[in-house]
Order: C-alpha cells, then structure tokens, then sequence
C-alpha cells in the first residue's frame, strides 16, 4: 500500500519564528521530520505551511538535493490533491520531533492508528484526546480521511480535526514508547536540547577496537557535537580519512616519518564521526562508498611504503618483510572475523590500533622493532580468530 507524509509546518514559537525551524542536530526540525518518514520510504512528503519564509524554502531545498521529494502545500484541498486513492498518510504534528522506533511501528502497520501519550504533567504541551491520553503528534490515517476533511474544515486547524474525526471513526489509539530517553518531545523550552542529546548517544556504534574504545571517545564526541552543526558532509570525512592516509603511505616512502605518523593519527577519528554524522542525518554511510572500502588496502599501503623506506635506511630487508607479513595476516584476520565477533575482539589488531602503536616507537625512533611487533601482534590475531571460527564456534 502506498504511503505518503503530512507535516505541519506554520505554527510559532514565542518569539514569532516557525517551530519548524528550530535547529536540531545541525539541521531543522522539519529537515529531521522528512528525513524521518523518507527513510520509512514514505513519498510524497507534503509539508503544510501558510507562509514560506526563505529559511523555511533553503531547507527544502537541501532537502531535495538528497532526493527527498518535499513538496509545500497551503491548504487540506490541495494536500489531499497530491496523494493516490486509497493510500494511507502518515501525519507528524507542527513541531513534534518524533521518536525513530515509533514512527516505525506506524509504518509497519497495515491499519490506521493513532499514537497517543499519557495525560500526565511531563506531557501537558500535548493536545489532548480524552480523559486519559493526549496526541503524540504521530498518526497514520486514509489520504480519504484528509480529503473529506479539507473539504468540510474551513478555517479550522487540518491537523487537529483530522485527529477528532480519527478518534471518532475509531482510529485504534496506541501508547508512544515511554521511558527515560524513548517518545516523542515537543519542541518548546527545553526539550529540543534534550531529545539532541538522546540522538547524539543513539548515534554511537559499537566502538570495534581498542583505540576507539578506550583512547579516542572524547575526541569523536566533541568533533561530533562541532560537525552536526555544520554544512560537513559525512562523504566528505571519509575522503579525507582516505587521502590523509594515501599521503602518510606517500610520507613514508620520502623519509617525512614524524608527519606520516601524524596524518595517520589525525584519520583515527574520522570515519567514526562520518558514520555518526551520517546516523544523525538518517543518511547513513553506505557500506559500498569508494572511500570506505579503501581506507583499509590504504592503510595496508602505509604500513608496506614505511617498511620499504626502512629496509632501504639501515633495516635490512626484514624490515619490509615484517611489514609485509603484517599486512597479510591482518587481512586474513579480516576475513576470519566476518559475519563473527570473538571474545575480546576489541584487543585484536586494527587499522587504529596500529596507528596508535607507532606513536612511541616514533617518538624512540625504533621502526625495525615496530614492524616486527606489528607482525607478531596480526599473527596472533589472525590465530586467535581461526581458533575461534574453526574450533571453538565448531564445538
């Protein structure tokens, strides 16, 4: 069944400004509702709005360079014009930032239904249904409904008489998600702070080595907070990762050790925040992107150009045969370890981890015996991971 989107985007805040422009996350409120029902495969997604600010028109525009067909509209009549006969329509209330997992339970839903929240203080800015359930703003009806609706209204406000009718057709009313950090909010005082910070601790991944777990949280943390703010897209921090890491395996091979090693360092943090970047936006890095899958064979570079430039200075050719070694057992780790994780697989060898490790051999100028390191440390996490795949999962 197709499924298209209703936001509403004309109601003010105290100061006269559209909550729908609220800042969110590095976006608007409204980029964060269409991006919400896109990512559910909703289309078309109509956005309610009596006037059209330029702020309110330069969001649907970054809208529609992703791919999001938003589509601004004035009234019920020409919203219920726009979407196919016999369609449902899911509705998000002007200025509610829906919660993802609700949002999804609609969608998946084969039958009208409207989610409401408890009558109780935390939930007062909430329109209220009956005696013991306010809207929360989220809603999935007929595009039928919206028709008559437009069409019998006049004046009256769309989104909450579509809302009675609903109740009084006898629309199914379902709980929000509740609990700490779960439900929607509702953009007024301080909720739109909040619901930032429950995004930004949703975004966090599994932290899949050492490095990102124990040294560099605080780093991804603040570079993610500074980045969502900004025009910085998730794509782009993967290239530079990339490029920073083609430039060290450069570095190595001129003799600039201490600004290889310092590139290196500066793309530990990157593809962190890009895909936490890209999490917030709901665009998440795809698991194809160019950039992505060539961080790896990069950094394997790195490590080869850096025994080369060692076995050529002093090393002798153990030197580029422990970097070679390496970077093979690292690989075949790599594929022993796909589709499983084993015990304390965070301490097995990683991109980052290496990185990390040639920080005070740097420092001691001691390179023959960091790649012979290098080489011990991926053997062992290659035999470990075999060990597990082959015997222990086995048995």
């Amino acid at each position: 069944m197709a499924l298209g989107a209703l936001i509403g985007a004309y109601q003010e805040d105290e100061a006269g400004a559209l909550r729908a422009l609220l800042p969110l996350a590095g976006q608007t409120l409204i980029e964060y509702q269409a991006r919400c029902v896109a990512a559910l495969g909703a289309a078309p997604v109509l956005v309610l709005v009596e006037r059209l600010p330029v702020a309110l028109n330069e969001a649907f525009e970054r809208l529609r360079g992703e791919g999001i067909a938003v589509v601004a509209v004035g009234d019920g009549v020409e919203a219920a014009s726009r979407f196919e006969a016999g369609s449902h329509v899911l509705l998000i209330a002007d200025g509610i930032a829906p919660d993802m997992s609700d949002l999804a339970r609609i969608a998946d839903e084969g039958e009208a239904m409207v989610m409401t929240v408890p009558d109780d203080e935390q939930h007062a800015g909430f329109e209220r249904i009956d005696a013991d359930s306010r809207w929360a703003g989220l809603a999935r009806v007929e595009a039928g409904l919206v028709g008559a609706t437009a069409a019998m209204i006049g004046d009256w406000d769309l989104q909450s008489t579509l809302l009675r009718r609903a109740v009084q057709a006898g629309v199914r009313l379902v709980r929000a998600s509740t609990g700490e950090g779960a439900g929607p909010f509702l953009a007024e005082g301080g909720a739109m702070a909040s619901f930032e910070q429950r995004l930004l601790l949703a975004s966090r991944g599994a932290r899949s080595d050492w490095v990102s777990r124990y040294l560099l949280p605080l780093v991804e943390e603040l570079a993610t907070e500074r980045l969502m703010e900004s025009r910085v897209r998730p794509e782009w921090l993967m290239r530079l990762a990339l490029g920073l890491t083609v430039a060290a395996a450069f570095a190595f091979t001129r003799g600039w050790l201490g600004w290889a090693v310092a590139m290196l360092m500066l793309s530990t943090p990157l593809d962190l925040v890009a895909r936490r970047i890209g999490l917030l936006r709901l665009r998440p890095l795809s698991p194809g992107l160019p950039s992505k899958r060539l961080l790896w064979p990069a950094a394997a570079l790195a490590l080869v150009a850096l025994g080369w430039f060692v076995s050529r200075h002093g090393g002798g050719w153990g030197a580029l045969v422990a970097a070679l070694s390496a970077a093979a057992f690292a690989e075949a780790m790599r594929v022993e370890r796909r589709g499983m994780e084993p015990p304390g697989g965070h301490w097995y060898f990683s991109r980052r981890a290496a990185i990390m490790l040639a920080v005070p051999f740097a420092a001691l100028g001691w390179w023959n015996a960091y790649l012979s390191l290098l080489a011990l440390y991926a053997a062992t996490s290659f035999f470990l991971a075999q060990h597990f795949r082959h015997h222990v999962t086995r048995d």
